[in-house]
């Protein structure tokens, strides 16, 4: 029988602090937040991480991006749940709306940037089987939207450079989201 995990509250906000089953509102999970990039909902906070698919809840104002130009080995999903962005994959720009899904496959080059009037939702997964290498990609369509490297590299702190550090937290304010 699989025990249920003990949940705390972090300074991210409500996560698992043992391994086990557990259930979590969104709006009480594990947050962190930019002024620049939004903010992301990460379930796992500091403790026992998910070993096999990893999932994040993006919230994302219009013109900013939901993490640089990249690829990854493993596979990942993105469901937009409310309002507009634009996924931009192996250079192709694309506007997706609530309800659009966007399979990548191990390889794919992409990024997400908001769009719209409002906060753009978007439920991302990813999987953890192969190994944890990602390549941030130099990409005109997401250098054009503020999403890309200058240079391609393997190093994230290269790639984020020009953006604030992630603050613990949920997003300052719910307004236009679908849970609020």
């Amino acid at each position: 029988m699989v025990k249920e995990a003990r949940l705390e509250q972090l300074t991210t906000g409500l996560a698992p602090v043992t391994d086990g089953w557990f259930t979590v509102n969104i709006r009480d999970t594990a947050w962190v937040t930019n002024e620049a990039m939004g903010a992301a909902g990460i379930f796992e906070g500091d403790g026992p991480s998910f070993p096999d698919v990893g999932f994040t809840m993006a919230v994302i104002r219009p013109g900013q991006p939901a993490g640089m130009y990249h690829s990854e080995a493993n596979q990942e999903n993105f469901l937009v749940l409310a309002g507009e962005c634009i996924a931009i994959i192996e250079g192709e720009e694309r506007r997706l709306k609530a309800w659009d899904f966007v399979h990548c496959p191990g390889g794919t080059e992409h990024a997400f940037v908001g769009a719209g009037e409002g906060p753009c939702v978007i439920f991302m997964t990813g999987g953890r089987t192969h190994e944890k290498g990602v390549t941030y990609h130099r990409n005109e369509a997401a250098l054009r939207h503020g999403a890309g490297p200058e240079a391609d590299t393997h190093d994230r702190n290269v790639a984020y450079a020009p953006f604030p550090a992630w603050k613990d937290g949920p997003p300052p304010s719910w307004d236009g989201l679908p849970w609020a």
